[in-house]
């Protein structure tokens, strides 16, 4: 689908209208391609702290080329800066001895990452300073436009040498649509490592199971997946079984077809995985539903309904598999909620409360789940689908430019999200919330 808007505004008359009216002019947006280097020009790297050292030997493995000096003329796609070692109110001025002589220096679609210890690790002004972080960044983002984004990342203690796959996702155009988020690494798991043999493939030998996987944003992760070396396991609802098979088909996958709601289901999940692949070690729960209605119009059934599919199933499908040790170890849960769950809205009080309830959900297992096995979720935002097209024109527009983007996102933006928690060297990515929403202005 694409962006009508944003097609008017490149024309000739639109840049017009753009120039004399003020209206938002949305950076065409760099994504992914297979066989891309992860990072097309160079880092800047700064700042002091336990990080600052090892950074470029970090981007070094990833293939990506750094410099920890700023050059006359210099043009960069990215910069990282170490603000671990900000220990008071008066260091918050280094953030701006470094970001202001520089961001007129960065490319279109730039990437910019700040490296933070949780505040929860620290105390006194070390504390006040690591926190100020948070909105130092999210307001950068709402700045630095021309497709660019700003991230925090907080790394504990111990855990410096857990961060290639993060920087290597929130560096790359794999992180087109997400801006302004805080990043967690290393804050509910023990230590549990895995390395990545092929950064191109890393999923290799990995089985993943993808329910609501015939169309949409469920077929586009399960493409995704497979792109980084995954066998991938489909479901969806019988009525949907030409669909499903038409897709894994292509991508050499299995296919399942059942409604997750059944009694029964979560049993015949697990029976398969165990049964066909010996296992899974992903697992993504994408099948949902919205029944949109106002509270006061609303029914039991309808209302129950999107409970049951979009949060309830997870659930117990979850449930069962770790019962039955379904998952291998160093596996990888992840639920797809919504910024319907974290903002709110209209008519959307059902959807809305299964949505909040999957990041619930996260943080319920969070601290609970052994062998390396990991839980997150993606909140995705204004995604443009076959499902959005069909929403009234006026209503469609805003959702789209009401973020710091001013456009909507892909389904590849919530898949390559998946992928990065997917990834084997994510092992310390563990209880977080990513919105991909292309920083929302309001509400999130």
């Amino acid at each position: 689908m694409s962006d009508k808007y944003q097609d008017f505004v490149s024309s000739p008359i639109g840049k017009i209208l753009v120039k004399n009216l003020g209206l938002p002019n949305p950076t065409k947006l760099e994504r992914y391609k297979a066989g891309d280097p992860l990072v097309q020009g160079t880092v800047l790297v700064g700042g002091r702290g336990r990080l600052a050292e090892s950074l470029p030997g970090l981007l070094d493995v990833l293939g990506v080329a750094s410099v920890t000096a700023q050059g006359d003329g210099e043009k960069y796609k990215g910069l990282v800066f170490d603000a671990t070692g900000l220990a008071s109110t008066e260091d918050l001025v280094d953030l701006q001895a470094f970001f202001t002589p520089v961001l007129r220096s960065l490319t279109s679609n730039a990437r910019v990452v700040v490296i933070g210890t949780p505040p929860a690790q620290t105390e006194g002004g070390t504390r006040v300073a690591q926190r100020a972080l948070e909105g130092f960044t999210r307001s950068l983002g709402k700045e630095i436009g021309k497709g660019g984004t700003v991230q925090l990342v907080y790394v504990a203690e111990g855990y410096e040498d857990s961060l290639l796959s993060t920087l290597g996702f929130l560096l790359s155009p794999k992180s087109a649509y997400v801006s302004g988020q805080v990043v967690r690494i290393g804050a509910h798991k023990e230590k549990h490592g895995a390395d990545v043999a092929d950064w191109t493939a890393p999923l290799t030998g990995k089985v993943a199971f993808v329910t609501g996987a015939s169309r949409g944003i469920g077929e586009e992760i399960a493409r995704t997946l497979h792109r980084d070396g995954a066998t991938v396991v489909g479901l969806d609802v019988p009525q949907a079984a030409d669909e499903l098979q038409k897709v894994m088909k292509e991508i050499d996958g299995d296919w399942l077809t059942l409604d997750i709601t059944a009694k029964d289901a979560p049993q015949r999940i697990a029976q398969h995985l165990k049964e066909k692949h010996g296992g899974v070690d992903i697992v993504v729960h994408n099948a949902g539903v919205t029944l949109d209605k106002k509270l006061a119009n609303q029914t039991p059934e309808r209302f129950g309904k999107v409970l049951q599919i979009n949060l309830e199933a997870p659930e117990r499908i979850t449930a069962e598999l770790l019962a039955q040790k379904v998952i291998n170890a160093n596996g990888r849960i992840i639920g797809v909620a919504s910024i319907a769950g974290i903002a709110g809205n209209l008519g959307q009080t059902s959807y809305a409360a299964s949505k909040a309830g999957v990041i619930g959900f996260v943080d319920s297992l969070a601290d609970k789940l052994k062998d390396g096995i990991t839980i997150n979720a993606v909140a995705p935002g204004f995604i443009i689908t076959a499902m959005t097209a069909a929403v009234p024109f006026a209503t469609r527009e805003v959702g789209q430019r009401l973020n710091a983007m001013s456009q909507g996102g892909l389904p590849i933006d919530v898949a390559e999200t998946i992928a990065w928690y997917a990834n084997p060297a994510s092992s310390a990515v563990n209880g977080n919330v990513v919105r991909v929403c292309g920083q929302m202005m309001l509400g999130a």
